[in-house]
């Protein structure tokens, strides 16, 4: 109720307390909401398909999480370590793990991811890939290293529990197929805590107990097996102490675990991966039966061989026989001689063949010579002879005459430019009397310098004063 005035103009307060609305801010709101999604809901998970996946530069994922009904914004920090990322991407099914919490600049609520799996796999699937692929990359898996198994065993080992049903198969089928495969049983657990050291520990003793043996006694390979079941139980031969030992192991290996679909980390290092503990066995046995039927047919097929064989020798002492006739001395020389005979008209056609050809050519040279006269034509030939031999005398003496004026001008040019020429009309040509060099001009001389004068006749020799 509201108080009584005290004055005219105190009318006390309008509304009660009660009354009195509470007024938040945005961030307020935003604030009281995160608190309580936080407080209320916390850490869970949550499974969908994702979409509008983004990862930026910082590191940080961004994706929306949706189902048929709703969606919901995920982020996954750098700082995350030990995450699967590489199963972050659209249209993958996922359950996550994470911190559902409110994003307060835009007042939506997100989850902030801890963990990723596939959806529907779980934590062991992804272990198994996990562990796969890291072996993978060591080479575990190579095919290249695989051994092939001995086609006839006589001792293998077995590496499974003596009380399951895989072990029951085995023998089954061995007894029924071959009986005379002797089976050392090295026995392990192959589900539960500490299985798989054990597995492991049996290949290794089996390994050491076939060295020690002498040749004869060794065993041929070795069979890991067990029956099927989930994933959780034949989780002992997808570890990793398995996988090492079965690289390890000097017999080849054959796995046998579970059932056709089932596929585990055995099944990929072992030489050979069978699809259940009969099917090994059966293996294992695979030739003793076929060589079973292979020695029944052997008598029927030893009398098919014999009898081709018999033909095969008939037909080659025929040809034989044959061949003798044709290389028989008496045939060879008859031969020889008919080739002789060949030969011999051969010549005589050749002879008489060649002496028409020599008889026509005659004519035919003797027809030639009468059409050319070859006497007038030696006449020409050699009154032609006389007259060039005459030309060319003529044309000798008129050439010499030729010469010798040509010569007689030469010389009386060379005498009047001759040295003597120039010295007989009162020249004179001095020289340095050490070199020999001519002089041209008086700077060429030196005082006290020798020189040499050729004269018309003789030479003056002097020491020049200046």
């Amino acid at each position: 109720m509201a108080k009584s005035s005290k004055s005219n103009w105190d009318f006390g307060e309008l509304f009660s307390p009660q009354e009195t609305r509470r007024i938040l801010s945005v961030a307020e709101l935003t604030a009281q909401v995160k608190r309580l999604l936080e407080q209320q809901i916390g850490q869970v998970w949550v499974t969908g398909e994702i979409t509008n996946l983004r990862a930026q530069a910082s590191g940080h994922i961004y994706f929306t999480l949706k189902d048929a009904a709703s969606q919901l914004a995920c982020v996954l920090f750098a700082r995350e370590s030990g995450i699967a990322r590489d199963l972050l991407r659209d249209g993958a099914k996922v359950v996550l793990l994470g911190d559902v919490t409110v994003y307060e600049a835009r007042g939506q609520h997100q989850m902030i991811v801890r963990a990723v799996e596939l959806q529907g796999v779980g934590a062991l699937q992804l272990a198994f890939e996990k562990l796969k692929q890291k072996l993978a990359a060591e080479g575990l898996f190579a095919q290249e290293r695989k051994r092939t198994l001995p086609r006839f065993p006589q001792r293998i080992g077995i590496v499974t529990s003596p009380t399951g049903a895989a072990i029951r198969d085995v023998l089954h089928v061995i007894q029924r197929r071959h009986p005379g495969i002797e089976v050392i049983l090295a026995r392990s657990r192959v589900q539960g805590q500490g299985a798989a050291e054990e597995i492991a520990a049996a290949v290794r003793l089996l390994n050491e107990w076939s060295g020690a043996q002498a040749k004869a006694a060794r065993l041929d390979l070795i069979l890991v097996t067990r029956g099927g079941g989930s994933l959780e139980d034949l989780w002992a031969f997808n570890e990793e102490p398995v996988a090492r030992a079965l690289f390890e192991s000097a017999l080849p290996v054959v796995s046998a675990v579970g059932h056709e679909i089932d596929f585990t980390i055995s099944d990929f290092v072992a030489d050979l991966r069978a699809a259940t503990p009969s099917a090994a066995a059966e293996i294992i046995t695979e030739h003793f039966v076929a060589s079973r039927e292979f020695i029944a047919e052997a008598g029927q097929r030893l009398c098919q061989l014999a009898r081709q064989r018999l033909e095969s020798a008939r037909d080659e002492l025929g040809h034989c026989v044959h061949r003798l006739k044709l290389i028989h001395p008496r045939r060879r020389l008859d031969a020889h001689l008919q080739r002789f005979d060949d030969l011999h008209a051969a010549l005589l056609r050749e002879v008489k063949k060649r002496e028409r050809t020599c008889r026509n050519d005659s004519q035919a040279l003797n027809q030639r010579l009468l059409r050319v006269r070859p006497r007038q034509a030696l006449a020409r030939r050699a009154e032609l002879l006389r007259e060039l031999s005459r030309h060319l005398r003529e044309l000798g003496r008129h050439r010499f005459v030729d010469f010798q004026a040509r010569h007689s001008a030469a010389t009386a040019r060379l005498r009047l430019l001759g040295p003597e020429n120039v010295l007989s009309r009162g020249y004179s040509i001095t020289t340095d009397a050490v070199t020999g060099k001519v002089l041209r001009n008086a700077k060429q001389v030196s005082a006290g310098q020798r020189i040499r004068t050729r004269l018309a006749k003789g030479e003056v020799r002097s020491v020049a004063e200046e």
